[in-house]
């Protein structure tokens, strides 16, 4: 598996992970049970993670749907 996204934005992470069910791309989310035991006052990241023959795929799906809302 490899990282896709490290962010504390749980937003962004519920967001990504629903484009990655949309085109049926498996993903895990690690270091949830470690973010919340330290508060989720937001120090220590989540990792969304894929396997390594979609994650090409799955970066190609962020590229597009930052192009499609772009930042403010």
């Amino acid at each position: 598996m490899q990282e896709l996204l490290r962010s504390n934005d749980l937003v962004l992470l519920s967001y990504v992970t629903h484009l990655l069910d949309e085109a049926g791309i498996a993903h895990v989310l690690f270091d949830v049970h470690t973010s919340a035991i330290e508060g989720s006052i937001g120090i220590l990241p989540r990792r969304l993670m894929v396997n390594d023959d979609e994650v090409n795929v799955a970066k190609s799906i962020l590229r597009n749907a930052s192009t499609t809302f772009p930042a403010a």
